[in-house]
């Protein structure tokens, strides 16, 4: 009789350790999937700063963060898909507006994160003109080029839509912000003619005396915000990642120092990593710890 009970306590142990094993095993994998957060972004200064100041805030919630770079398009369809959870990177209501519009029911517009941001064809100073219908009478001076960056950027339609608007001869140049930024400074350097797709904020207005071009038709429209878009399920998925982006927002001045650096030679994640240190007051009222 004691054998017996011994071993149907043996079995018993050895069950309620396999399931309490099992248990633990769930937990850790339902924590540790809770706890990864894919976030998009594109390629610009402005994109890369802000992406990784709310990488590094999310990991000060012991999020394990992976950012992914891609064009607008895909930054687009990859939220809708929920291929990624966010993006602080959407330039709405005018620049991508063709994405918002193929996307928008897919996606959940969490708030915006910046405020007035203006967008549009940019000369140097000392440049003697001040309009885009100036352009045509003036082809000669820029070789009849405007320089762009990467070809999915709204910014680039924009400029497309510009170009046939005002009836310009002129070729949009598909580049690279840090293609455009480099050839920008080339023409400085040189003091001669240049005119370029550029948007506020970028390091590039306080690091030299530049101009938008008048805008008499309102091509460009009105300035930009940019807004952080998140999946649909977020809120219910990662309530505490969602929170955190519903305080998110800065100024001008805040990403113009993230990007100051940056352009200076620091990587982007020290650039980061320097503003949240000198900015923990803000950093904790995302983080909701006031």
């Amino acid at each position: 009789m004691n054998g017996k009970i011994k071993s149907l306590l043996m079995v018993l142990l050895i069950a309620i350790s396999l399931v309490g094993a099992g248990c633990v095993q769930q937990e850790d994998g339902t924590d540790t999937e809770s706890k990864e957060v894919t976030v998009g972004y594109v390629l610009w200064d402005g994109e890369i700063a802000s992406t990784n100041v709310i990488e590094q805030v999310l990991e000060k919630k012991g999020y394990d963060v992976e950012i992914i770079a891609v064009d607008a398009g895909a930054l687009y369809l990859g939220v809708a898909q929920g291929d990624f959870d966010f993006t602080t990177s959407a330039w709405l209501p005018v620049t991508q507006e063709n994405y918002w519009n193929q996307y928008g029911d897919q996606l959940v517009s969490v708030r915006n994160n910046l405020e007035n941001c203006p967008l549009g064809l940019v000369v140097p100073a000392y440049v003697e003109i001040d309009s885009i219908a100036e352009l045509n009478d003036n082809k000669e001076m820029f070789n009849g080029e405007i320089i762009g960056i990467d070809p999915g950027a709204g910014i680039m339609q924009n400029t497309e839509n510009a170009i046939e608007a005002y009836g310009l001869d002129y070729k949009l140049i598909s580049s690279s912000t840090a293609g455009m930024t480099a050839q920008l400074r080339k023409a400085i350097d040189d003091e001669e003619p240049v005119v370029v797709t550029l948007w506020s904020p970028h390091w590039s207005f306080g690091r030299w005396d530049l101009k938008y071009l008048d805008d008499p038709e309102g091509v460009f429209g009105q300035a930009d915000n940019v807004e952080t878009l998140a999946r649909t399920g977020l809120e219910e998925d990662m309530p505490e990642v969602y929170d955190v982006l519903t305080r998110f927002h800065w100024t001008h001045e805040d990403i113009q120092s993230v990007m100051s650096d940056m352009e200076s030679g620091m990587a982007p994640e020290d650039a980061a990593a320097k503003w949240i240190e000198n900015n923990s007051e803000k950093v904790n009222e995302w983080l909701g710890e006031e």
